[in-house]
């Protein structure tokens, strides 16, 4: 969930970048601080974070892998 919001905010200030749009206040929400928000969003969803798994420590579907 938080690579699609990572390439949300990426997909927005691409077209900002790309219209070349102030949004009214360019000290608040400019390229640079869109960039650094989907570079935090990616950082943490590689990091693992928001994975969204059950719990029980269980990854794998099926059987156990090696257990013929």
């Amino acid at each position: 969930m938080l690579a699609v919001a990572a390439a949300v905010v990426f997909g927005f200030a691409l077209l900002l970048d790309l219209l070349d749009t102030k949004l009214g206040a360019p000290d608040l929400l400019n390229w640079n601080t869109l960039v650094l928000i989907g570079l935090l969003l990616l950082s943490l969803y590689l990091a693992g974070v928001g994975r969204g798994s059950g719990g029980g420590g269980r990854w794998y579907r099926g059987r156990r892998p090696g257990r013929g």
